[in-house]
């Protein structure tokens, strides 16, 4: 999976798998995974203008988080 450098708040880095529409978050506090994001979840955070913003409102308390790091 490819890893995008993001930046703001926490936010590190974020990549996305179609195939598995699964999305890995990189935070200061460790790297995530969480299931069940679709594509337009994915493009709405990717092209964000506030992408941390995003993430906190539409991802990360509508999706189960697994920590992988």
């Amino acid at each position: 999976m490819e890893m995008r450098r993001m930046s703001g708040g926490s936010l590190r880095a974020a990549g996305y798998d179609a195939r598995e529409r699964t999305l890995v978050v990189e935070l200061t506090a460790g790297t995530f995974q969480y299931g069940g994001v679709s594509a337009e979840v994915w493009r709405r955070f990717s092209t964000a203008s506030s992408p941390w913003s995003y993430f906190r409102d539409n991802i990360e308390e509508e999706y189960a988080a697994t920590r992988v790091r």
